[in-house]
């Protein structure tokens, strides 16, 4: 079988789909951590592969940038591929000095702006929740191997470049400070919403790669290729 967006055959995929949403990470963690990985798919260069970690099947794909790419891949993984669970693993810009460059963040809730939810089911809630028991795997996995985590809400946004104003507060103030809001990413309200509409399960870990509250930043390289912490939680997962 295949999609206009994967040409993996039928069961190509393992239950559990690890998401990055660069390809080229998506490469790096089955390279690094899978042992026998193959590629399955590379439609528009959106690298997916399947392999085994500690005896497990496991998958990892790129979604891409936004909600709308990540809402086709994984609706696709979900409905056409049989795939239960997928651990969004990405990076995110802190909106509090709590969460620190290269701290990990596991998302208990995503609020957006974005219309995703309303046209795609008719879903008209600005937050979208994450699968518990998925979370909780997490949990014990970070445990386990003495990652902390940082948990909280997060916002997932449509822009990424954001015209400068002179509100005060910003808006991203408001968002930590009214909604919650612990960091933003562009991804995981439409990750949680469609894993729910479909029936399975859906978490994000998240890795600090810049903030609003510090002038650090991390490089391209160091987003690819250094956000191991997290990659090792979502792959401990006893799913």
């Amino acid at each position: 079988m295949s999609t206009p967006h994967n040409r993996a055959e039928k069961g190509a995929f393992a239950k559990t789909v690890l998401m990055p949403g660069d390809p080229l990470r998506a490469k790096f963690i089955a390279e690094t951590f899978l042992s026998n990985p193959t590629l399955v798919t590379d439609v528009r260069g959106m690298l997916g592969y399947t392999g085994t970690y500690e005896g497990r099947p496991v998958s990892v794909m790129g979604s891409g940038m936004g909600m709308p790419s990540i809402g086709i891949y994984s609706y696709e993984l979900f409905s056409q591929y049989g795939v239960e669970n997928i651990i969004r693993i990405g990076s995110a810009g802190s909106y509090t000095p709590k969460a620190k460059l290269f701290d990990v963040v596991l998302a208990t809730g995503a609020y957006s702006e974005s219309s995703y939810a309303k046209v795609q089911s008719g879903d008209g809630a600005d937050v979208q929740l994450p699968s518990e028991a998925l979370n909780q795997a997490l949990r014990e996995s970070a445990a386990a191997q003495g990652i902390p985590l940082i948990e909280g809400m997060i916002h997932s946004a449509d822009v990424f470049y954001r015209e400068p104003s002179d509100e005060t507060p910003s808006y991203w103030e408001k968002l930590r400070d009214e909604k919650g809001c612990l960091a933003v990413e562009m991804e995981s309200f439409a990750l949680f919403h469609n894993a729910r509409v479909l029936g399975k399960h859906a978490a994000c870990l998240l890795t600090i790669s810049d903030s609003f509250v510090s002038p650090e930043i991390t490089t391209a390289e160091q987003r690819q290729t250094s956000f191991t912490a997290m990659m090792k939680v979502a792959l401990g997962a006893k799913l």
